[in-house]
């Protein structure tokens, strides 16, 4: 060991001593032969008594160490050679990614074992350092390469509630035995902790196989058949990467609850920076159940009692959807004695005749509806915001608005995004709706508010609209609202008067079709004319009519809108569109999507979409 280090030393820091000290030597040698002489014996006992104490600290050392040179590793002694094959000359990054030589004590792994490295505190000299490696045996370190995750079993009441009283204990031990066995699969444990709630704990390295295997235990549940009427599904989410246990597990837990509000059936991984979405390829079913909408009746008029006044906000070119659920909340909010105000800047053509017909009413006459440079004159400190028919702060009409605000609303049906408005007092994301405005009609249902024909068309348009008058994401509960505005006067023939085209916009429509290119068989894609300012609305019906034509699966139109390539996505169930948008940077529905693309030509955008399906 003494002479392993002595060579060292001899190759550098005894040559840079001895260059130091002749010179020294031969300018004191000048003046005095006695003390140039002197000066070199304290040099030689000097260097002697660094090699003794280098020697000191090295050989009597109980851990495995390294010398280096900056990163790179000059010496490894025989313990740290056990722990890694280290090579003289490589940088010490080559062997631990990531290592800071500037930190006096950081977290190694070597195959599964764990240690500190620790810089000595006495250094060979100026330029060498030793780096101890002492292995930690306790639980804390070992939780870097730790997966927690967090199971639930979607429809798990309504699913046993359809199923036979004899059939129901072999139900629930066919989930739990098939739970189990993928916990044995991936050598890790499973443990319940509520009747439709478990935590999965296993190893990170595991992770890269369960991908794999296409997180085949969503299959596996969902193929459970016990006679029950409601499909079996698993919402997983899964946290890593997390500096401690209880990091990852915050890390799962919001895995789960964006899993839950995309409407389920998935797989969320997070990690410090971001998420990742697996599985999510079946329609999603429509709950009977209307617990959840009297629970959130409740808390909303609590909401609207503490407030001096309600300020709605919808997404930017506004549809009918986001127009009627607007309408709905102000009638609730107003029932209940309090001021509200929509926002509203731009009055597009697939809202124009539906606005006209609302603001024909007394009632909107006056200032009901205004724009963001109004906002601050009805704005205080106790105002409750409530955003209807979005999530995405990126799309809001005036998303500033929120910025400075703690008292926040948010109704949406859409599947909820990586981007959301997370600082709320209450929100209602219900993926299985057809629309918002059912969402709200429900909860104006529940309070049995009363509703002019206008107010109860324009909630009626919105469901129409977005579920393609009853033909998509249609359920019972659907059915129902539609039942209640009927019976407070709304007309479909006076709501269908809203959606009409005018001519140009009609023959533009057909161009989109008969201009489409057909897509890996089954996938028609198509473009819209420039220089419309009808584009949106022409591209989602262009999509909805494609849909039409046998052998479709899939449409996407795009058209160009202010500098903007606006992608419309449609499906008849077999092709999930929402995933293919979220891709590309949008979202949606499973049937129904969309996405902006910015600073990008109309036949890139294509490519990129192309490829995005593909994938």
């Amino acid at each position: 060991m003494f002479n392993s280090l002595n060579k060292i030393l001899s190759k550098s820091a005894i040559k840079k001593s001895i260059f130091i000290y002749t010179i020294i030597f031969i300018l004191v040698g000048w003046c005095n032969i006695y003390l140039a002489l002197l000066t070199l014996i304290f040099v030689l006992i000097q260097h002697i008594s660094d090699l003794e104490h280098n020697k000191y600290l090295t050989d009597e050392m109980p851990f495995p160490y390294l010398i280096l040179e900056g990163s790179k590793i000059i010496y490894a002694d025989e313990k740290a050679t056990e722990i890694k094959k280290f090579s003289v000359g490589k940088k010490i990054t080559d062997y631990i990614h990531g290592f800071d030589t500037n930190l006096e004590k950081q977290k190694i792994i070597f195959d599964d074992n764990y240690y500190y490295g620790y810089f000595g505190a006495t250094k060979i000299d100026r330029t060498y350092k030793i780096l101890y490696l002492i292995k930690y045996e306790g639980n804390e370190t070992k939780f870097i390469n730790t997966a927690v995750g967090l199971i639930m079993v979607d429809n798990y009441d309504e699913a046993l509630k359809t199923t036979e009283e004899i059939k129901k204990p072999l139900l629930l031990a066919l989930i739990e035995r098939k739970l189990n066995a993928m916990a044995l699969d991936l050598g890790g444990i499973i443990k319940k902790f509520e009747h439709d709630k478990y935590i999965f704990i296993f190893s990170q390295d595991k992770l890269d196989y369960f991908k794999e295997k296409k997180f085949y235990i969503l299959n596996q549940i969902r193929e459970i058949d016990m006679g029950n009427q409601f499909p079996l599904t698993l919402s997983i989410g899964i946290g890593i990467g997390g500096k401690t246990l209880n990091q990852s597990m915050e890390y799962a837990r919001a895995s789960l609850d964006l899993a839950l509000d995309r409407g389920g059936d998935q797989v969320l991984i997070k990690n410090a920076n971001k998420f990742y979405f697996f599985g999510d390829k079946q329609t999603k079913i429509n709950t009977n159940t209307k617990v959840r909408a009297r629970v959130k009746t409740y808390i909303f008029k609590e909401l609207i009692s503490e407030a001096s006044n309600i300020i709605v906000m919808g997404h930017k070119n506004s549809d009918p959807d986001c127009l009627g659920s607007a309408i709905g909340v102000y009638k609730f909010v107003t029932s209940e004695g309090k001021k509200c105000r929509i926002i509203l800047n731009e009055v597009t053509e697939s809202i124009k005749l539906m606005y006209e017909k609302i603001i024909e009413t007394l009632e909107y006459k006056t200032d009901v509806f205004i724009k963001n440079q109004e906002v601050e004159k009805f704005l205080d400190a106790s105002s409750l915001i409530v955003i209807v028919d979005t999530h995405r702060p990126s799309l809001l009409d005036f998303p500033e608005l929120i910025k400075n605000s703690h008292h926040v609303v948010v109704f949406d049906h859409h599947r909820k995004n990586v981007e959301f408005v997370d600082d709320t007092v209450m929100n209602y994301y219900e993926p299985y709706a057809s629309s918002t405005a059912e969402l709200v009609t429900e909860m104006l249902q529940i309070k049995d508010i009363k509703l002019s024909a206008t107010e109860a068309n324009a909630l009626l348009a919105g469901i129409m609209i977005d579920t393609k008058n009853f033909t998509f994401k249609t359920g019972a509960r659907t059915y129902e609202v539609a039942a209640f505005l009927q019976r407070k006067g709304a007309d479909s023939t006076c709501v269908k008067m809203f959606f009409r085209d005018d001519f140009e916009t009609y023959k533009a429509k057909i161009s989109a079709i008969t201009n489409m290119q057909i897509f890996n068989k089954n996938i028609a894609i198509s473009v819209c004319g420039k220089n419309n300012s009808n584009a949106i609305l022409i591209a989602a019906q262009a999509a909805d009519e494609l849909l039409n034509i046998n052998g479709i699966a899939a449409a996407f139109v795009l058209c160009e809108y202010e500098n903007k390539i606006i992608i419309s996505a449609r499906s008849l169930g077999k092709i999930n569109v929402q995933l293919i948008m979220e891709r590309m940077g949008g979202g949606g529905h499973f049937s129904s999507s969309g996405a902006q693309l910015e600073k990008i030509s109309i036949n890139d955008a294509i490519e990129k979409l192309k490829n995005a399906i593909n994938s």
